[in-house]
């Protein structure tokens, strides 16, 4: 290379150089300046890394108080065993109706839904005749009993004579479900 140089005159020599600088600025304009974004982009990235870190260790830290607070809510309820909540839930019913002078119609056969992790929920359709007063009354002490009953879907219409109401009722009641022994397990493994 430095025979190449040696056999150039001066002239020649600073337009090789010169070139060869255009050549470089080029090869940076190209490859190089456009990446000068990827530092702050970096940055950018690692502050956002560094506060879901923080937020994944303060959550780490509150374990203990959420596995409290599951446990809390786990013996909220009354307990009523697997086999007599059906039993219980259309006696609850009943005996709301009753209270509240809500005529019983027709009752279809009560379904279960397992889908929850803490509860079981029992389902019931119920048709009755009221009076506007009586059906207000009746779904309120539902709703307000400690029994977890609340109203999925509501229909309502009046009688023929057009004195009362004619009601079909979805009601689902909630039931605190015993812990999967793989939860119970889980939890004595973390402790």
């Amino acid at each position: 290379m430095k025979k190449f140089f040696a056999q150039l005159r001066p002239l020649e020599r600073r337009l090789a150089v010169g070139v060869l600088v255009v050549f470089i600025l080029v090869l940076n304009w190209v490859f190089i300046w456009p990446h000068f974004y990827d530092w702050s982009n970096l940055h950018n990235r690692f502050e956002v890394a560094k506060q879901k870190l923080a937020l994944y260790q303060t959550t780490i830290l509150q374990t203990s108080n959420y596995e409290a607070q599951v446990k809390g809510f786990e013996n909220q309820g009354d307990v009523v065993a697997p086999e007599d909540q059906s039993i219980n839930f259309l006696r609850t019913i009943q005996s709301q109706a009753l209270a509240s002078g809500v005529g019983m119609g027709s009752m279809s056969r009560p379904s279960t839904r397992t889908n929850d992790v803490f509860f079981v929920q029992q389902i019931q359709n119920i048709n009755v005749t009221a009076t506007d007063d009586q059906l207000v009354d009746f779904l309120y002490k539902l709703g307000s009993d400690a029994s977890m009953i609340r109203v999925l879907d509501l229909e309502l219409q009046p009688d023929p004579p057009r004195q009362k109401l004619n009601a079909n009722i979805r009601l689902v009641a909630s039931y605190r479900r015993n812990a999967p022994a793989s939860l119970k397990t889980a939890t004595a493994n973390a402790k």
